[in-house]
């Protein structure tokens, strides 16, 4: 079975899990999370979700990139495939979110909204309206599927710590659980895909999605 196959198939299947999402679980989960919610797990969730933006690795990434082009050029190249990654799986959150713009729960809760809207909304930004995909989610598995690659036998941890990141997502109600799916599919999609393209040494060498 080829990459792309692969990936068609990974991408029909995340299609119909956010969608049976949207459709079955995602209000339900909202409304359960915000009656369930307390100061400990609010204060606990809202550290976790930090590590989420996606500065805490661009920063480094840009850094090495620049201080190690000279005398450590595996580590500079290392330092980039960070940055770009988690700059281009941002970006292209950010190009959704403005697509597709979706009442985060908080709108819901608040107001009733619920879903999509149908164009992007016409006086541009508004953070209310941008809940799909999650951003935060896409960072953490985006920067969980690099050091997976760079870093093989520590890649139960980085992604049980992007899981833990994009879960807090959901508890501190800030997006909903399909929200979550599709930012870490788009997260770890984007660096695999990055990695098959311009950074694997060996032309034989390849990042799968089991990674």
């Amino acid at each position: 079975m080829n990459q792309p196959f692969r990936w068609s198939i990974a991408s029909i299947a995340v299609f119909i899990v956010c969608t049976v999402s949207f459709f079955c679980a995602d209000m339900q989960i909202a409304l359960w999370v915000h009656g369930h919610q307390t100061l400990e797990s609010n204060a606990i969730f809202k550290y976790l979700t930090r590590f989420g933006q996606s500065e805490w690795y661009l920063v480094p990434g840009f850094s090495a990139f620049l201080l190690f082009r000279k005398n450590r050029p595996s580590v500079s190249r290392a330092g980039l495939f960070v940055f770009a990654a988690v700059a281009i799986s941002g970006l292209a959150a950010d190009l959704l979110k403005y697509l597709l713009p979706r009442a985060r729960p908080g709108a819901f809760l608040e107001s009733g909204w619920f879903g999509f809207r149908i164009f992007p909304l016409p006086h541009g930004w508004d953070n209310a309206w941008n809940s799909f995909p999650s951003g935060h989610s896409a960072t953490a598995f985006s920067a969980a599927a690099v050091f997976s690659i760079l870093f093989p036998r520590f890649r139960f941890l980085f992604f049980s710590a992007a899981a833990l990141i994009a879960f807090s997502r959901i508890a501190v109600g800030k997006h909903y659980v399909s929200d979550v799916i599709a930012g870490s599919f788009l997260g770890l999609g984007t660096s695999i895909l990055l990695f098959n393209l311009y950074f694997r040494r060996n032309p034989d060498e390849q990042a799968t999605p089991h990674i």
